[in-house]
């Protein structure tokens, strides 16, 4: 099959949803023609011909938006059995949504006056007027149209929001390479060193690109509670990395804290580190928790509604799942806990690798190469 993706950003250093097309891509490229059109791109990968969309400006960005979604739709109007898009445009037979609906952030709880209020807000912005007429025309039924859910749990709110999208929606979870399981002894030196992090201390990791959403300053209160030799690595790129730093400095933590920026690579981080700590506030599934539990990190992350992953792990078992995450007490308990029960955080690991074993990219893209096989069926 020919297929074309479009996704704006096409980086590796990118968040989950630019891995997740990332890696479904690199799939499908083995056995069919894949065309990627984005506007700024940091991948090469043999087989797949890269398109680039123009960029006429970065701010306002619904306005990038909307012209993403019109260029794209011009270069792929036909010479395409699919057009398979991870952005928000009124084109493309699937849909990959890895994120909340607009209007359920825009309106969920409002009623009465503040939902009068919240209308008068997006009558009188063309940003958010924009975003909803995408989004409306992007779930709007059509025969052999699919949209792909990044989990269940955003699957029920799409089903909610937009009900007359029901009968094409599906779940094609994230998925790994491999699961190598915990590193050797060697590795872990070697990965501890890359990133000049003690070889003594307990070191927690967090990845993520927006500090806030995924929950860094609750995280910073609960490591001020824990022992001195609790060393925690943040990877990601984010505005806010200079409000962070200064956190860490008040909070009397300069030394215990090492944000190593965005990693092209993220296996030696997994490597170096003894746990996953993910107390994130909103995640549509939680692919870096995926990844960790791939390289055997016992994992604390935010239970259902706050992470999707969450609704597929049972606490205690393959996870540790936080009820509040942004009770810091709470928090600090758990990675505590971890420390102090050896055979409970190995455990944990164990199952954790066993978990991710099963959730390959392998998998989910057969999952999207059937789905495309049987919407190009000639009836």
């Amino acid at each position: 099959m020919r297929i074309a993706v479009l996704s704006r950003n096409f980086s590796v250093t990118g968040g989950g949803a630019e891995r997740y097309s990332i890696a479904v891509v690199e799939e499908l490229a083995a056995q069919h023609e894949v065309h990627v059109f984005s506007q700024t791109a940091n991948h090469a990968h043999p087989g797949v011909m890269y398109h680039r969309v123009a960029l006429p400006m970065h701010r306002p960005r619904w306005i990038n938006q909307m012209y993403f979604a019109w260029a794209t739709w011009r270069a792929t109007r036909s010479g395409f059995d699919i057009v398979h898009s991870h952005e928000n445009t009124w084109h493309g037979n699937v849909q990959t949504v890895h994120v909340l609906p607009i209007k359920t952030t825009l309106f969920k709880g409002k009623q009465g006056v503040p939902l009068a209020l919240r209308w008068l807000k997006v009558a009188s912005s063309p940003r958010l007027l924009a975003y909803l007429w995408l989004e409306k025309r992007r779930y709007a039924f059509a025969p052999k149209k699919q949209v792909v859910c990044a989990s269940a749990a955003l699957k029920e709110v799409l089903e909610k929001t937009y009900p007359e999208a029901a009968p094409m929606l599906s779940v094609v979870t994230p998925g790994v390479a491999n699961a190598p399981g915990w590193a050797s002894e060697q590795v872990r030196l070697e990965a501890r060193n890359q990133f000049g992090l003690s070889q003594d201390a307990s070191v927690l990791l967090f990845v993520g690109n927006d500090f806030v959403k995924k929950g860094l300053p609750t995280l910073l209160a609960a490591l001020s509670k824990l022992p001195e030799k609790t060393h925690l690595a943040v990877v990601g790129n984010s505005d806010g990395v200079q409000a962070m730093r200064r956190l860490a400095q008040l909070s009397g933590l300069t030394q215990r804290v090492h944000f190593l920026g965005s990693l092209a690579n993220m296996e030696p981080a997994y490597q170096a580190a003894d746990a996953l700590v993910h107390p994130t506030l909103e995640d549509s599934y939680g692919m870096v928790v995926l990844e960790a539990m791939a390289h055997g990190l016992p994992v604390v992350v935010s239970g259902a509604p706050y992470s999707g992953i969450a609704q597929d792990l049972t606490d205690g078992v393959n996870g540790l799942l936080l009820k509040d995450p942004k009770n810091v007490e709470i928090l600090a308990a758990a990675i505590a806990c971890l420390q102090s029960d050896v055979g409970s955080s190995e455990t944990l690991s164990r199952n954790a690798t066993e978990f991710a074993a099963e959730h390959t990219w392998v998998k989910a893209a057969s999952a999207y190469a059937l789905m495309a096989q049987n919407m190009t069926q000639v009836e």
